[in-house]
């Protein structure tokens, strides 16, 4: 009976001490060949004869172990990960004993089996989510949080970054199993500047358990940031140089002695990720008042380049402290700084009767200044015996404080006017101020060995003021002045509070795990406008709410099981899953800010404050087999959201000065989506050298209902799929190749191409495996460009946009003080946010 290591961890970390333990075992354990103590040893006692664990313990940094335990015989066993087992059988013990040296030969057969494991991408199936431990995976080296989720099965970065879970884009992200800032507070755009390099796993929640917030209708992906637990002091330093420029340099430190762990995170990146688009638009003939109005352009097209240049730093600092053998406190605080500078060219050309009547150059220079930071407190208490009786409980605040401005200058290339109006020079300016506080406590009640009642609440306030100006020139005087239409003041809160239980238990082959989340919403905003509510109306044409406070209250059950086919012991695992459950879709701030914004002189985007939740109820059924060299997973679901969201384009019956409609775009509930999907995952090892892993999720939603007398009503079919294949070359350098594939999807108004890419990567490992060179490309045929047509009664848009081009990396990761980092690492667990107890690894 192999005992794992985070078992002996706990055990000597928790152990409660008794009045009998009074007789001491002590020792040393070292390596056969080269008598190098060998840390993080674990020794077992096992009595006679029910072979039942009393103790057990871990040797320190120098090799040394001592326990204490009441007098007895006892069968001791000495392991550890790719090293034969040492054991002593029937030993009598009635006083202090030293069982000397104990020396551990090397298990090569072992070891061989362990490294295969450690370095490649394996899956694990439980009751309420799959975790998908990334290993090495050589194209992201370089490469951002982004990056590494996108060659996650079933999960999806489109080229604006925005993440997509079984193609459906309402997908909570947690980082820890907690909201955070580091996940942008909602935004997923600070993603694609924090380090690859430091996720341990990723979890894909698509049933998650009542545990877990209601929010994301497409589930959760909860990302585990690394954590060292060896002890004494150890890390690793990454640098990173590509093409376009992009120069990074983060470091990973941590010191851990048996009463406290330090552990810190620091990091840097300056890069450029130029973008392009191109808009090709069409506009047709208006009836207003039973009379046909023609355009004062028939078609506009324009071609954007943008340079941009970005600079964070971001840190993270805390300490774990055992208070004792039963409890702990974690403190931590994260701090991220980011500065971007944005230089934009549009160029526009407007047409009439096929020939080109007026051509002009928009400049916008936009700069940001981004200050965030999280302070969080955990505190962790165990009750008895069992590990998994305890109480833990969070606080976290968070602050986010953000200054931007836009200057826009236009000039007439071109033009068949005579006497043209020259441009207006703008200035926007943005001031947003964020906060957040989350407080949560989670209770957990073993019941026999093979059931557990949970019981939990949490509570997230937030608070941001966006204070919005801009400023336009007067063409008489050249002075900007402020635009008091459009400048305001928003003040908005959201507030969530919920309670929940739940309760598993095994029996058998069969667990199953059944819980209740109650969960009451409040989204409150306050505009400050310069301008009268009838004023409002007369100047944009329809009524903006600029006091409003919305309250929803819900209760969402989960229901999770699961059933293991093949049996504990069988060597090909097999099992089939079942899972429901019933989710939320808030809408965001910015999407119940009824104040307009523009994107451009001809675009608008309003917030719409009767904007009401979504609500979705899933089921999925998965299956998974697992033989000795080839793992598949499957699943098909389907889901039911009503009052989804829609983006839809109008008119707004409003034109620039030079003539141009402004269309403005609004969110708006719809009555119904319905999406229906499959997916399928494969992963073969055949030999030591090579990996295949292949994905295909294919999905088919529907939606159902019109707005303003249009209807939106729509049914697509699309699909996406990856494949990768990971290849030792003589010389022991890794090759590994990534491809993924998007199809064509549509929506209300638009129908989008399919999206292929490719990424290479090539590695490395020198100087006795502490350092790993790696070089990889990503987007290797710069065919990450997204094409749609947009189609409304008033124009037909095509266009193409390309958020960041090929990428070259250069990347140099090293260690220190982890030698034994592949041995170590897997036979050693993560503390995760799930349902541990009830779980089946795949």
């Amino acid at each position: 009976m192999k005992i794992s290591l985070p078992f002996l961890i706990l055990l000597s970390f928790f152990n409660l001490s008794f009045s009998q333990n009074d007789i001491k075992v002590e020792g040393t354990v070292v390596e056969q060949d080269t008598n190098i103590p060998l840390e993080y040893a674990t020794i077992t006692f096992k009595t006679k004869p029910d072979n039942k664990i009393v103790d057990g313990g871990i040797t320190d940094s120098k090799g040394n172990f001592k326990v204490e335990l009441p007098a007895g015989t006892y069968d001791i066993s000495v392991e550890y990960i790719s090293y034969k087992t040492k054991n002593y059988f029937d030993k009598n013990i009635t006083e202090d004993i030293n069982l000397g040296t104990v020396a551990l030969a090397l298990d090569i057969e072992s070891l061989s089996e362990v490294e295969v494991v450690a370095e490649r991408t394996t899956v694990e199936i439980k009751l309420d989510k799959k975790v998908y431990n990334i290993g090495k995976d050589l194209t992201t080296a370089g490469g951002t949080v982004s990056d590494a989720l996108n060659n996650v099965p079933s999960v999806t970065v489109d080229i604006e970054g925005a993440i997509s879970l079984r193609g459906n884009e309402n997908v909570r992200i947690l980082i820890n199993g907690k909201p955070s800032a580091m996940a942008g507070f909602g935004d997923s755009n600070i993603l694609s500047q924090l380090p690859a390099e430091a996720i341990e796993r990723v979890e894909v929640i698509t049933s998650p358990s009542a545990r877990y917030d209601a929010e994301g209708t497409a589930g959760i992906l909860n990302i585990i940031l690394r954590q060292k637990e060896t002890l004494g002091f150890n890390g690793s330093i990454n640098l990173t140089a590509g093409n376009p420029d992009n120069i990074g340099l983060s470091a990973n430190l941590n010191y851990r002695t048996e009463k406290y762990n330090l552990f810190s995170n620091f990091g840097w990146r300056y890069f450029d990720a130029p973008r392009n688009s191109f808009n090709d638009v069409t506009y047709f003939d208006r009836v207003i008042d039973g009379s046909t109005v023609e355009p004062e352009y028939r078609r506009i097209r324009e071609t954007q380049d943008v340079e941009r240049l970005n600079r964070n730093y971001n840190a993270n600092l805390g300490m774990e402290y055992f208070l004792n053998e039963s409890s702990s406190i974690t403190g931590s605080i994260f701090y991220r700084l980011g500065s971007d500078a944005d230089l934009s060219l549009n160029e526009s050309e407007r047409f009439n009767n096929g020939s080109i009547v007026e051509e002009t150059l928009r400049r916008e220079k936009e700069v940001e200044q981004d200050n965030s930071y999280q302070i969080s407190l955990n505190y962790v208490k165990r009750f008895g015996d069992d590990s998994d009786h305890k109480l833990t409980a969070d606080f976290q605040f968070e602050n986010d404080a953000e200054e931007g401005s836009t200057y826009l200058n236009e000039n007439y290339i071109i033009t068949d006017q005579i006497d043209p109006e020259p441009f207006q020079i703008e200035q926007e300016i943005t001031n947003e101020d964020q906060k957040e506080y989350l407080i949560q406590a989670d209770y957990v009640l073993p019941i026999g060995e093979d059931s557990r009642f949970e019981a939990g609440f949490r509570s997230n306030l937030e608070n941001q003021v966006t204070d919005y100006r801009l400023d336009q020139e007067d063409l008489d005087t050249g002075n900007l002045v402020v635009n008091d239409t459009i400048s305001n003041i928003f003040d908005y809160n959201e507030n969530v509070n919920a309670v929940y239980s739940q309760y598993g238990t095994k029996f058998g082959k069969f667990s199953f795990l059944l819980g209740l989340r109650l969960e009451h919403t409040q989204l409150k905003g306050e505009i400050d406008s310069r301008l009268t509510d009838e004023e409002l109306v007369e100047a944009f044409g329809f009524p903006i709410d600029t006091d409003f406070d919305n309250n929803y209250l819900g209760l969402f059950p989960t229901v999770n099981l699961i059933y293991n086919l093949s049996g504990v012991d069988s060597d090909n695992e097999e099992s089939i899953t079942l899972g429901f459950n019933r989710r939320i879709n808030r809408p965001r701030g910015w999407f119940v800010n009824p104040f307009p914004s523009r994107s451009s002189r001809t675009n608008v985007f309003q917030g719409n404050p009767n904007l009401e939740p979504a609500f979705s109820s899933t089921f999925d059924l998965g299956y998974l087999k697992r033989w000795n060299k080839f793992t598949l997973t499957s699943s098909i679901y389907y889901q039911h959201e009503t009052d989804s969201f829609e983006r839809v384009e109008e008119n707004t019956g409003q034109q620039t000065t030079d003539g141009i409609d402004i269309i403005r775009t609004i969110p708006i509930n719809l009555s119904s989506n319905k999406r229906t999907g499959a997916e399928l995952g494969m992963l073969y090892n055949p030999n030591k050298w090579l990996r295949l892993n292949t994905s295909f999720n294919f999905f088919q939603f529907e939606t159902d209902g019109e707005f303003n007398g249009v209807d939106y009503s729509t049914k697509n079919t699309s699909w996406f799929a990856r494949f990768s294949s990971k290849i030792t070359l003589p010389g022991k350098i890794d090759w590994q190749t990534n491809a993924n594939y998007r199809g064509a999807r549509q929506d209300a108004q638009s129908d989008t191409d399919g999206i292929m890419s490719i990424d290479l990567a090539f590695s490395k490992e020198v100087f006795d495996n502490n350092l790993t060179v790696s070089l990889n490309v990503r987007d290797l045929l710069n065919s990450r460009k997204r094409q749609a047509t947009t189609t409304t009664e008033f124009f037909e848009r095509y266009s193409e946009n390309q958020w960041r081009q090929r990428q070259i990396n250069l990347s140099l990761i090293y260690r220190f003080n982890q030698q034994l980092k592949k041995r170590e690492g897997s036979g050693r667990a993560n503390e995760g946010n799930g349902d541990e107890d009830f779980e089946f690894e795949g």
